[in-house]
């Protein structure tokens, strides 16, 4: 036998040997995977003013006494072309049959990059993805969550489902910033008074949260009873409040954020040329508190645009409208007074106006609060696709010292409101006013959007002159001999 010969019997010899040393790992022959995650959301922290990017890490251990192969490891397609993954030291998109040894772990490397200054249809301002880590019978994922927009973030992309209190021993905090505000969480103020400027937008991250006491939506500006909300908008830069969702497809999407509640006993509030959109609420005032509102819409909520409990309210050229339930919400009394306001409450089953003295603590109403109610309405217009846009309930029955209300110069849609168990003397309190069927074409547009008055509305020239309300909801002027009802003059 030669020596090369020799050599190569040898060599082929050893590596039998050794291969025969090596154990093979038995792997886990399950559907699942029953793997465990350094976290469960990766967010990136960092601010971006200017594009750049980021890179964090999160590991994923096999607890199990057997290796695990993962068949599939990818991005779900969320945010197309912001992350990258590299798992365990390979780049790619996909990864087929990731193996993990027993009581072993990986690292997954997830960069992020961001241009802050693309527009938020294209960088919205919550940037989110996830890694799926997916068997023929589980899918597992980890959340990925960056800020994608130069904004300021109140108090951080890390209080979604927390509280953030606003504070400052009685003073004020102005939002005057040309960048949008993005609010995470419940934002309370709380002694303090938070100005908000003309032209400014804020935008409220959303959704459901489930916590302890149970699920409630996220997202809500809160006032406590030192707390003030004064918005400062005017007809040419109107304050925005809305979701931070704005890709396609979110503009009429209802009940994205929780809305703006007046807590009790917050005092006095004012709310100037604003439009508050995809709330669940848009407005709710509370008792023993009070709301000026002016030149404002409130739109696509889940519930009611404006409500009050025991609050008190005065609204001039109000627009409400695709809301889920009323336009307009009054339970438990109040004192209450409405100009040149539009209640559309089209697509839904409830009426545009709802108004009560009561407040029932049970559902058979065995048990219920009560307080007197005093309402007010001139060159308003309340209609919808129900026979009946108006409902009352009176569950005092004292008269008008616990239920009074008064109308002038409106445009109404009522039917079973005259009804003798109702309120057939209606007519007598609702002075000069106009009543409308289904057939009667009011607005340019109302699928669309567009509330102005049609060429042919029966309600144009029908409003009683207010030297106090010379313009209409965006500023244009209103005729000073008969103008319009509704919030919008005709052009």
């Amino acid at each position: 036998m030669t020596l090369r010969v020799f050599l190569s019997f040898w060599v082929l010899g050893s590596a039998l040997w050794f291969s025969a040393c090596i154990r093979t790992e038995p792997f886990y022959e399950g559907d699942d995977l029953p793997l465990v995650f350094s976290t469960d959301t990766l967010r990136f922290d960092t601010v971006f003013t200017t594009q750049g990017s980021a890179t964090r890490i999160f590991k994923v251990f096999n607890p199990q006494d057997e290796a695990i192969r993962i068949p599939g490891i990818r991005l779900a397609g969320q945010a197309p072309g912001f992350f990258r993954l590299n798992v365990d030291g390979v780049p790619g998109d996909v990864f087929h049959d990731v193996e993990i040894l027993a009581k072993d772990s990986i690292y997954v490397f997830v960069e992020v990059t961001i241009d802050p200054d693309q527009d938020v249809s294209v960088s919205p301002f919550v940037v989110q993805e996830h890694v799926l880590f997916e068997s023929s019978g589980q899918t597992l994922k980890v959340v990925l969550e960056a800020w994608g927009q130069n904004a300021n973030y109140i108090p951080n992309n890390q209080n979604a489902g927390g509280v953030a209190r606003l504070t400052c021993d009685m003073g004020e905090v102005i939002w005057a910033d040309p960048k949008p505000y993005v609010i995470f969480g419940v934002l309370l103020i709380d002694s303090c008074v938070l100005r908000i400027r003309e032209g400014m937008r804020i935008h409220v991250h959303g959704g459901v949260v489930n916590s302890g006491s149970g699920f409630y939506s996220d997202g809500l500006i809160y006032t406590q009873p030192d707390g003030r909300l004064q918005v400062e908008g005017t007809p040419e830069q109107p304050v925005i409040f809305r979701s931070d969702r704005l890709e396609s497809g979110f503009d009429e999407v209802p009940g994205q954020w929780a809305g703006i509640r007046l807590g009790p006993g917050s005092g006095s509030h004012t709310i100037s040329h604003a439009r508050i959109l995809h709330p669940v609420v848009g407005v709710l005032v509370d008792s023993s508190t009070s709301l000026t509102i002016r030149n404002t819409e409130i739109a696509y909520s889940a519930s009611s645009g404006l409500s009050s409990f025991a609050g008190n309210i005065s609204g001039d050229n109000l627009l409400l409208h695709d809301n889920g339930r009323n336009g307009i919400q009054l339970s438990l009394g109040g004192v209450h007074r409405f100009r040149y306001c539009t209640l559309a409450n089209y697509g839904n089953t409830n009426e545009a106006l709802y108004a009560s003295n009561i407040f029932c603590l049970d559902p058979l109403c065995s048990e219920a609060y009560t307080l007197p109610l005093k309402l007010e309405m001139i060159n308003c217009v309340i209609t919808g696709n129900q026979k009946d846009e108006i409902t009352f309930v009176d569950g005092i029955q004292s008269g008008p010292s616990g239920f009074y209300f008064d109308m002038d110069h409106c445009l109404v849609r009522i039917d079973d409101l005259l009804q003798p168990d109702q309120w057939p003397d209606f007519r007598d309190h609702c002075r000069q006013c106009l009543e409308v069927s289904a057939v009667d074409r009011l607005f340019r547009a109302p699928d669309e959007g567009d509330f102005r008055p049609d060429s042919l509305a029966v309600f144009l020239g029908g409003a009683l002159p207010l030297p106090d309300v010379p313009g209409d909801l965006v500023g244009n002027p209103r005729d000073p001999v008969a103008p319009d009802m509704g919030c919008y003059e005709g052009e």
